[in-house]
């Protein structure tokens, strides 16, 4: 019977490929923000099964149930981590705009993320959506993609497992978030931080001096004005970071295998 051919052969093994495709595309920039709605999250991931079906099938279906869960948990788990990968970028631009925000005073100044749709500092909202504009201007949304089906070739379907190696690697991605935050933000605390120096001097040489009603609109303006300068390398500086993520996530399939 049709029925029975399907269920018992392509189904699981579509099952096996959609997995890794919606774990990633649930927390993937852009394809996972929540400008898109679920049922179109969930129709783009059954199209992708249906594309990569024919071209990466399994090299075998597991036939327990101890099998499944562990196919389950590393087609997951991969597709989390791939999506990770890159999403690290965009939360090093988060913080370095929660970094700028609190050096210009704009620390408690929150509005709602559309990406998100949670309560989010201003300036961290204004670096994550020029990341993202940038992001779609480099394509990277379609490297991404090229990266998914590519890490069918490394990884077969239902063939993905979580190591300690993998696990380590996360860690120090984490870590690379952080230095990439604080470079991006450097230019601006460097100019803000010299600005204190010099008004704490002015305060300590003349007291009589208006130094604190002057020194917060001085210092916004020297780092508004270092942001309008530094802003327009920051495509270059993106363009790194995405190609990091990117290899990272490549690295990241080597170690699940």
């Amino acid at each position: 019977m049709p029925w029975e051919s399907f269920l018992n052969q392509t189904l699981p093994s579509a099952l096996l490929i959609g997995l890794r495709i919606g774990a990633m595309m649930s927390i993937a920039p852009f394809f996972g923000g929540e400008g898109l709605s679920l049922r179109s999250k969930a129709a783009f991931t059954v199209a992708l099964t249906v594309v990569l079906l024919p071209v990466h099938p399994p090299q075998a279906v597991p036939v327990t149930i101890g099998g499944w869960l562990q196919a389950i948990a590393g087609e997951t788990i991969l597709g989390l981590a791939l999506a990770l990968a890159m999403h690290l970028v965009f939360e090093a631009a988060r913080l370095a705009g929660q970094v700028m925000g609190f050096q210009l005073g704009y620390s408690l100044v929150n509005i709602i993320d559309p990406q998100t749709a949670v309560d989010t500092p201003v300036m961290s909202v204004f670096s994550y959506t020029l990341a993202l504009l940038i992001f779609l201007q480099f394509n990277v949304h379609h490297w991404m993609l090229r990266g998914l089906a590519h890490s069918y070739d490394v990884v077969a379907p239902g063939q993905a497992v979580v190591t300690l190696a993998s696990t380590t690697a996360l860690l120090h991605g984490a870590v690379g978030m952080w230095v990439a935050g604080v470079q991006i933000a450097a230019p601006v605390v460097a100019a803000t931080l010299t600005i204190d120096f010099l008004l704490a001097f002015l305060a300590r040489a003349s007291p009589q001096l208006p130094v604190l009603p002057v020194g917060m609109a001085v210092k916004a303006l020297t780092g508004f004005t270092v942001l309008w300068i530094v802003v327009g390398s920051w495509p270059h500086h993106f363009e790194r970071y995405f190609a990091a993520a990117l290899r990272f996530g490549e690295h990241l399939q080597a170690l699940a295998h």
